[in-house]
């Protein structure tokens, strides 16, 4: 299911859960806590997502989708910035980028690919269309992962990272994916 197929009340359900998650954190959430918070009864909310394992795979998509949401970028060369954004939006709300930044680690069964892989695709294909399949693979792969949380996630926990030094290192990596293939663009 996508975003834009959501009911009404299970958008709230996930706005909930969200709210409370940077309120308490993920594990201290109960379902009847959520739903007296979207305004809907207990079963509502088990009758939407009957498992934690639904409801925190359907946030994590609601979340990147919605509050992490990204503007399309018009080249492939404007990915570091588009990088650089994305590490300050998930710094300004820590607990929800560790929740989708888990959720995709963890490899849960059902976790969404990345994001923007197929807006990467198409720019790829529209700019560096002379790239054999695995230089696309590799260029495709190491800009999915500077683009996502589980980036941010690592250059704020295992680095120590501050705001401005995660968004430096992630734009200053994908510059360096993007150099390699700058001299192959077709205009």
């Amino acid at each position: 299911m996508t975003i834009a197929e959501l009911s009404g009340t299970q958008e709230a359900i996930l706005a909930a859960y969200a709210e409370l998650i940077e309120e308490v954190g993920s594990d201290d959430v109960s379902y009847r806590v959520i739903a007296r918070r979207a305004g809907i009864a207990e079963r509502t909310v088990f009758r939407n997502y009957p498992t934690r394992v639904d409801l925190l795979l359907a946030t994590a998509a609601w979340i990147e989708a919605t509050l992490f949401a990204r503007e399309e970028s018009h080249s492939i060369f404007d990915i570091p910035l588009a990088v650089r954004e994305a590490m300050q939006r998930y710094d300004a709300r820590p607990e929800l980028a560790h929740v989708v930044a888990e959720t995709a680690m963890r490899g849960v069964s059902g976790a969404a690919p990345s994001p923007g892989r197929a807006h990467l695709e198409r720019l790829l294909d529209a700019e560096v269309p002379t790239l054999d399949a695995a230089q696309r693979r590799a260029v495709i792969a190491a800009l999915s992962h500077l683009d996502s949380a589980g980036t941010w996630v690592t250059f704020r926990r295992e680095f120590g990272l501050d705001r401005r030094d995660i968004a430096d290192a992630a734009a200053w990596a994908a510059e360096a994916v993007l150099d390699t293939i700058r001299d192959r663009v077709t205009r």
